[in-house]
């Protein structure tokens, strides 16, 4: 979930994350219709998670009592990187601590992998070349504040738009793959 100017911060709810005195917390539910729903449940899809510790603390006490929205949650395994945390009474929760043991676990016989939210993680992995594809959720509103998922060192890379739609309320879903390296050119004639 992304707006215009890119911030990913605190989609949610009112209190979900108020760092940096975000304010604008909750900003997607004018934006929830039926086509979003629809859209929602397919990316809700069972996969296990990679989340940053930030998320997963935000998560842990909310999604384990509205498991009925998210069918599944439960039961993934949730892999938190963080240097701070070792453990959660969710089950399923599994914490490792950086970049080898998320190289590690890419590389892994297992499936999917999932990243929600996770800015600073979503910037680790950009750095380190590691993001397979992206499912963006654009919302049609700019906030001017508040934490981004593209920040300047991520590798530069090209991709394929695979699937788009866009809702009444103008949230548009796109789904792309990396598409190898960049491609620069002139314009004109």
């Amino acid at each position: 979930m992304i707006t215009l100017d890119g911030v990913m911060q605190a989609p949610g709810g009112t209190d979900e994350d108020r760092s940096g005195g975000f304010k604008f917390g909750g900003w997607v539910a004018p934006y929830n219709d039926a086509d979003s729903g629809k859209m929602m449940q397919k990316l809700l899809e069972p996969a296990d998670l990679l989340l940053g510790r930030k998320t997963f603390d935000i998560w842990e006490d909310y999604w384990p009592k509205h498991a009925d929205f998210w069918p599944g949650i439960n039961e993934v395994t949730k892999y938190i990187v963080s240097t701070t945390r070792k453990e959660s009474g969710w089950k399923n929760s599994v914490f490792m601590d950086g970049l080898e043991a998320i190289k590690k676990l890419k590389n892994s016989d297992g499936g999917d992998l999932k990243i929600w939210g996770s800015s600073e993680l979503t910037h680790l992995l950009l750095e380190n070349d590691l993001i397979d594809e992206f499912w963006l959720m654009i919302h049609p509103l700019i906030l001017g504040q508040g934490k981004k998922p593209f920040a300047d060192g991520s590798v530069a890379s090209a991709f394929k738009l695979l699937e788009s739609s866009v809702t009444p309320s103008g949230v548009i879903f796109a789904h792309y793959e990396r598409a190898g390296a960049v491609k620069t050119g002139n314009v004109g004639p």
